[in-house]
């Protein structure tokens, strides 16, 4: 159940029970804010060493399967690969589904399919569970630093309900429409980075070839119409040949995928995106899965 403690502010904060699946890059320090806000909070990872090393860092429980993590809770936050691992560990005998309790909310951080996140809320709904697809911005860092943007698909009540739980990492979150509205909004998020990343790698290599100082140059139009995060947080790394920040391209590539396939099933031309997730293929082919997407401008080298 619930209990309220006061936090360092004096203030009374509602303490949840909250389970969370899947300790990757983002989901690890994102359960560690978790349990840096008061809730009482158990873990499910796949590989048990990472979900060790997590407890001695941050307490909290260990559990075998996702359904006993997500007994008795009261929010359970799920942050995997795809949609197959979401399927996996929501689904089925030791899903989290089988562990939950009526009323209790199913947040999903993953950036997965539209309609898996509408399967989801319908399958959910029938044990009285609410669903919330609820992917993320920000990166690595941003969870870290618990500064995540968060889009989110469902019904109002739970998201109103889920609030307090998603501000443990975030520092904003917007319920957008129905279930699978969150996920359409991470598409649109990444179609835009896909096209701003190759701009910036296109006019740094441009600026490369005609001699000009590329730290001069970005401090100069940086802060007019061509500014961008990317341009700001990536124009020194990217200069220096550096690929190793932030966000792979392999999981770009995941993303544009999915982005590309619903672009296909409601008629939107993605051109630009397209022809962006073919460099990244390149990029993918010459062993460059692993770097991070501003890696377009290695292209150029």
């Amino acid at each position: 159940g619930t209990m309220t403690e006061s936090n360092a502010l004096g203030e009374d904060t509602i303490a949840y029970r909250v389970a969370f699946i899947g300790l990757g890059v983002m989901g690890y320090p994102m359960a560690g804010h978790l349990v840096k806000t008061g809730h009482a909070v158990a873990v499910y990872n796949r590989s048990a060493d990472k979900a060790e090393r997590w407890r001695e860092e941050f307490g909290g429980a260990i559990c075998a399967t996702p359904a006993l993590a997500a007994a008795d809770c009261d929010f359970v936050c799920v942050c995997v690969g795809n949609d197959d691992d979401v399927r996996q560990v929501v689904l089925g005998d030791e899903g989290v589904l089988a562990g939950m309790k009526a009323g209790a909310v199913l947040i999903d951080h993953t950036t997965a399919s539209a309609q898996l996140a509408r399967e989801l809320a319908h399958l959910a709904g029938e044990r009285g569970i609410h669903f919330l697809d609820a992917p993320v911005s920000g990166g690595q860092a941003g969870a870290e630093n618990g500064q995540l943007t968060i889009m989110v698909g469902g019904e109002e009540a739970a998201y109103q309900k889920a609030a307090p739980v998603l501000a443990a990492y975030s520092r904003f979150s917007k319920l957008l429409g129905p279930a699978g509205s969150g996920q359409l909004a991470k598409m649109v998020n990444q179609i835009c980075i896909a096209g701003i990343v190759e701009g910036l790698a296109e006019g740094l290599s441009f600026a490369r070839n005609a001699g000009l100082d590329g730290d001069a140059l970005i401090e100069t139009i940086s802060k007019g119409a061509a500014g961008s995060w990317q341009m700001e947080n990536r124009h020194k790394t990217m200069l220096a040949g550096e690929y190793d920040f932030g966000f792979a391209v392999d999981w770009m590539r995941k993303d544009l995928g999915i982005a590309l396939s619903e672009a296909e099933s409601n008629g939107t031309q993605l051109p630009l995106a397209r022809l962006v997730d073919g460099f990244y293929e390149e990029i993918q082919k010459a062993g460059g899965g692993r770097l991070d997407t501003s890696s377009l401008l290695k292209r150029y080298d």
